[in-house]
Formats: structure tokens, sequence, C-alpha cells
């Protein structure tokens, strides 16, 4: 993933010098990919390169850095032979000391690992050349990171035990923008992650033309009438997938009923009910973990559809 300036800057202002852990290249079994990347600071950390050894050793090189005021560091790490890990393959990190004065303004970035120079036309080629969410690159002495992969928008609608489930296991997941609707102010838990926006209408289904059209949508309400109309403004509206809450039964009625609307059987056939892997069960945590393996793998039309037709 790319440099999460939002997250360092808000370490930075919380905690002072901080030193930022970036797995910037892998060989081999790794237990993360190349952009992965976690905060140390003094007596705390955030995220994770993997755990274990690994990041014993990380963590520990990063607090020697910040004592010692050091810049930045880099250095391969075998895993097996020098960590005694069972992955076998070979860890390249990258750590970056970040304060106030020193944090980055933009990605994409590059950034010398010594002294600072002119940049190489390598690297100048390399920086224009990026992909967004591309993995970082070390070329000719310097960091190359590009900018971040654009953000998926999930429009979650209803705050009852699935969707506080569904929000929680999501909200973590990078490149995603989580909207989340419901009927009043008090249906939404008190914390909010900071990457959801909770919004309260008394109308949801006058919220769908709002959506982007390239969302992902998971259709959550207690009531079925409103479930309904959510799925008629979503088919009127368009989306990148769908999903609804519910048994075969209920998306028998729905099929029928969206029928009667006037929706052709291929586009309802768009929307997946019920959501999740059926075969992890009912629990609102094992649903809204099937729920985030099939957003993971693309969107709700992977879901399992164990329904009429």
């Amino acid at each position: 993933m790319s440099l999460d300036l939002a997250a360092l800057t808000a370490a930075v202002t919380a905690h002072g010098a901080v030193v930022r852990v970036l797995v910037a290249a892998t060989a081999g079994s790794a237990p993360r990919d190349p952009g992965t990347a976690m905060l140390v600071w003094e007596d705390g950390q955030s995220g994770t390169i993997g755990g274990g050894a690994l990041e014993h050793e990380a963590v520990t090189a990063a607090r020697d850095m910040l004592a010692a005021g050091r810049a930045t560091a880099q250095r391969r790490l075998p895993l097996g032979p020098a960590l005694r890990q069972c992955c076998g393959g070979a860890v390249t990190l990258v750590w970056e000391r970040f304060d106030e004065a020193a944090l980055p303004g933009a990605v994409p970035r590059a950034r010398p690992m010594g002294p600072a120079g002119d940049m190489p036309a390598t690297v100048a080629r390399r920086l224009r050349e990026m992909r967004p969410g591309a993995a970082p690159a070390l070329l000719d002495g310097w960091l190359v990171e590009a900018a971040p992969p654009e953000v998926r928008p999930l429009w979650v609608w209803g705050a009852g035990h699935v969707g506080r489930a569904i929000v929680s296991v999501m909200a973590p997941m990078p490149g995603r923008a989580i909207t989340w609707i419901d009927l009043s102010p008090d249906c939404f838990p008190d914390a909010i992650p900071g990457n959801v926006t909770a919004i309260p209408a008394a109308a949801p289904e006058a919220l769908m033309r709002r959506a982007p059209v390239e969302a992902d949508h998971l259709i959550l309400t207690r009531d079925h009438d409103l479930d309904l109309a959510l799925c008629h403004a979503a088919l009127h509206h368009g989306f990148a997938s769908c999903g609804l809450i519910g048994s075969a039964t209920k998306w028998a009625r729905f099929r029928s009923r969206l029928s009667a609307l006037g929706h052709s059987n291929a586009l309802i056939s768009r929307i997946a009910c019920p959501i999740g892997d059926t075969s992890l069960g009912r629990d609102p945590q094992a649903i809204a973990v099937g729920v985030a393996s099939a957003l993971l793998k693309g969107g709700n039309e992977k879901m399992t559809r164990d329904r009429a037709v």
C-alpha cells in the first residue's frame, strides 16, 4: 500500500518523532507484501509488518533510530538464517524517521536513502511511470513510492447487528471509503471509525442518487419495505455491486415485486441475496466475514446466492 499521509501526520502530532517501517521488497515466502508499513514511536506502535521475530527486530531498530536521531536505514533480512522464521524468504525493510518538520508533502514521492543529491534520471522516470497503488521500489539508492490507489466506495444501509459487524470488519481495510446510513442518529454506535461517514436519514432511499455509480452496496435494514425501496432505487441508479440480507424465500418475493416495478430479470439478478458465505452460519460476525471475503475478491457479485432464479 502507499504512504498513508493522514495516519503518519496523526501519529507525529500525537507522539512527536515517529519511525515508519516499510516492507520495501520481498524475495520468496514472506509474511507481508511490499508496501506494507507500520509506525513506531517511543512507547507504542500501530500497524504490523507480519509479527514474530521480524517485527520485533524492526521495532527494536526503530526505537534505536529514535534514540540516536538517525533519519533513514535499510536492511535485507533473510527470515530463516537471520530470524529463525519458517517463511524461508527474505524481506528488505526501510526505516524512516519523521517529525513535524520532515513530513512529506505528497505522494508519489522519491527520497534518497543516503546523503541527499540530484535525483537520478532512472528514479525520475520511475516516479513518472508508477501507477497508483504500485509497490515501492528501491532504485539507485532512492526509495520511490506511488500515489495511493483509488478508494472504492462502500455504502452500508442499516446499522443493526449485521451492519455493525460488517463495518467493524471493513473499516480497517485499506482502500475503502464507507458511507453508513440509517434512520436516526441513535441507530449508530457511539464510536465511528475515521473512514466511515454516518448519515442519519428519515428517507434513506432518497440518498441513493448521491452514491457513486461505482459503489458497492449492502442493504441490511430492519424493514423489508425499506429494503425493497433501496433495491428499487439502486437498480434505477446503478452500482458496481449490491448485496441484500435475507433468505431465499425473501429474495424470491423481492424478485417478483421488483419485476412488477419494471426491472428486467437480468438486472434484478445483479443483486446478491443472501449475502456472505452461508456455510459459515448466520451469526452477524460470520456474515461479516463472508461479506468481507467477497468484497476483497472483487465485489458483492462474488457472494453466495442460494436463491431461486
